[in-house]
């Protein structure tokens, strides 16, 4: 399935983020948010099958050809959360709705608890809140970052002597998508370099984090939401193997749709695309 797509570039007070633009201008307004370490691309498949939508898919900040972070600014989730609400304020959308997967839910549920007259719909993909971790390893995990940001000046990130080599290492990441996922993952996120091709994404993405939400900081969230909000969980995903928040979904105020597939079902192939486009598609119209 095929649209139109529209290439923006959105110059924020501090950054410049770019976007890809579906369907028409008086649809309904939508924020799209990828995955990390993915690009506006990730909702490739999935946008094109939710007509009536005005659909703005980021590339966050660091990933697919928006800038980078400049030196001594980091990629914590709320960084990316002011970063949505202004591109919201420069597209003139004082209400919105946010379609997120994975990072993007992340980002797009502490942004709907923190300000709810501003998100009219939240649906979620596959996420819902960041790792968490407790006090008596935060002394711990602070060291071990700083160490990692120490260190960062001497990586380099892998370079591909042909596309089909980053395609393939794609396939095999952190978790696995079809090649056809890869392939349009990859041909955003990709540029040229002296020996080949590498990723356009900031290196500082991968270090560890820093500081974590605790759990009780996380359901805080959760319970935060005042908006009609709808998770889908992929059967083969990130949430069905969290066991703890499996057992909590029940109590949350949020609606919960099982789908076959794995984390990046939406991308992965036409199937998991019209299914999770039936989930959302009334939904984020307002008609259900």
């Amino acid at each position: 399935m095929s649209a139109r797509v529209e290439e923006v570039r959105l110059n924020l007070p501090h950054i410049e983020l770019a976007a890809r633009l579906y369907g028409p201008e008086d649809g309904h307004s939508v924020i799209a948010l990828h995955g990390w370490l993915d690009n506006a691309a990730s909702f490739a498949r999935l946008a094109p099958r939710l007509p009536g939508l005005r659909i703005v898919a980021l590339d966050f900040a660091g990933h697919g050809h928006s800038a980078h972070r400049p030196p001594g600014a980091g990629y914590a989730p709320w960084d990316n959360v002011q970063d949505v609400l202004q591109v919201a304020d420069q597209l003139g959308w004082t209400r919105f709705s946010l379609l997120g997967h994975s990072m993007g839910a992340i980002v797009a549920t502490l942004l709907a608890a923190a300000l709810p007259e501003r998100v009219e719909r939240l649906a979620l993909i596959d996420g819902l809140v960041p790792p968490t971790g407790e006090a008596d390893g935060a002394v711990e995990r602070l060291g071990d970052a700083l160490k990692a940001q120490q260190a960062l000046a001497d990586k380099r990130k892998p370079v591909y002597e042909h596309v089909e080599q980053a395609v393939s290492a794609r396939m095999r990441g952190t978790d696995t998508v079809s090649r056809e996922a890869a392939e349009l993952l990859a041909e955003r996120g990709l540029m040229p370099v002296a020996g080949g091709y590498t990723w356009r994404s900031d290196a500082r993405l991968t270090l560890p984090s820093p500081m974590r939400l605790t759990r009780a900081h996380s359901h805080a969230f959760i319970h935060g939401l005042r908006c009609p909000t709808r998770l889908v969980v992929a059967e083969q995903g990130i949430i069905a193997r969290h066991e703890s928040l499996m057992t909590a979904l029940p109590s949350m105020p949020l609606e919960v749709h099982r789908l076959p597939g794995g984390h990046h079902l939406h991308l992965d192939d036409d199937a998991g695309a019209d299914a999770v486009a039936a989930c959302f598609r009334a939904f984020l119209r307002g008609e259900a």
